[in-house]
């Protein structure tokens, strides 16, 4: 009986693609050991982008030069943000604490309350509820004394700043070397449709990221303002809640929601609630239907899929922060494969088009 011939497969890789592999692998081992300052320097970079527009605004009003423009604009900013702080921190974040360490006894409250317990009863929804409330109400106002300074270290905290601060400083100073840096490399033609697309994601980070702070601050106010009138005790962590949650697109407002409704019926009944429920959702129609497209306009062009897909994955990868910019990352990643894939679309539409005529 014959032995069947043995076969050899070979694998012949050029060694460019191992070497873009070896890369690959080393930056990806590198942001795992430097994750924290990776954050930093991602921060810095992106307050860069969002300031960029400020910037420029102040040149044309006032002929500064631009490293005058961003010295002003971005210490002026951190100036006022620091005084703000100063002013109302402790008091807002100390009244979201004391509304989550109070939170399980809303929740028994409500549970007590005549239409909940017809509703919901003991069941073992409403004791998963409540559980999770006590969960919350221990670990989070820990976490919230700890960004106060009462337990962390100061020092820490204001280094990360500082190089946040700076990193952003310098890189709106030196923004016309670094571009000038680019077209360095590239041909002619090549110069002005990567510049066009600097452009491009540069408008899209500081539309998103004015609009989304002008409309958090606005559904804060609104929804804040309706809890006060309605009596809730927790009106200030209310409005907190709800203009940060706000910030989450697409669903951050239905979160917030489910937060205001339940506390404002355990507090003032039913009637409160309903009016908050009215108040939540005709907010989001004025939401969605004006504030945001007359605040950002078409600053991001994403589908509602492509936002929750971006959020979920960036969250995962970055926390709340990758969550909070998951926007304008996605729109930054989609308008690099629009222009990646121009030429290929306009020959298909090409193509196309001789079909059609033919």
């Amino acid at each position: 009986m014959e032995r069947p011939e043995s076969r050899r497969t070979e694998l012949i890789l050029p060694m460019r693609t191992v070497l873009v592999v070896a890369a690959a692998i080393g930056v990806m081992v590198a942001f795992a050991a430097i994750g924290d300052t990776f954050l930093i320097v991602f921060v810095g970079i992106f307050l860069a982008f969002v300031f960029e527009y400020p910037v420029r605004f102040v040149m044309e009003r006032t002929r500064m030069s631009r490293g005058l423009a961003a010295t002003v604009t971005v210490i002026g900013t951190a100036l006022l943000v620091g005084a703000l702080l100063l002013l109302l921190l402790v008091p807002l974040v100390g009244s979201v604490r004391d509304f989550l360490q109070e939170l399980p006894e809303i929740v028994e409250d409500l549970r007590a309350s005549d239409e909940f317990s017809s509703w919901l009863g003991d069941t073992g929804a409403a004791g998963n509820v409540e559980d999770g409330a006590e969960q919350i109400s221990v670990s989070i106002p820990d976490a919230i004394s700890a960004v106060l300074g009462i337990a962390g270290g100061f020092f820490t905290v204001f280094i990360a700043g500082f190089t946040i601060l700076f990193t952003c400083l310098f890189l709106l100073t030196d923004v016309g070397n670094l571009k000038r840096a680019l077209t360095s490399v590239l041909l002619p033609g090549d110069d002005a449709r990567w510049l066009t697309v600097w452009e491009r994601v540069t408008e899209t980070i500081s539309r998103w990221a004015i609009g989304v702070i002008v409309i958090a601050a606005i559904a804060g106010t609104i929804q804040g303002t309706t809890a006060w009138l309605l009596g809730s005790s927790y009106a200030i962590a209310l409005g907190v809640i709800a203009g940060l949650l706000d910030m989450i697109p697409n669903i951050g407002a239905t979160i917030a929601g489910f937060v205001l409704v339940p506390t404002l019926w355990a507090e003032e009944g039913l009637t409160a609630a309903i009016i908050m429920l009215v108040v939540v959702l005709g907010y989001q129609q004025l939401e969605n239907n004006i504030l945001t497209p007359k605040i950002q306009g078409k600053a991001v062009q994403l589908s509602a899929f492509f936002i929750i897909v971006a959020v979920t994955l960036f969250g995962a990868l970055l926390g709340v922060l990758g969550a909070l910019t998951a926007v304008p990352l996605a729109a930054t990643i989609q308008i690099f494969v629009q222009e990646l894939t121009k030429a290929r679309r306009e020959q298909v539409d090409a193509a196309r088009a001789a079909l059609d005529t033919a």
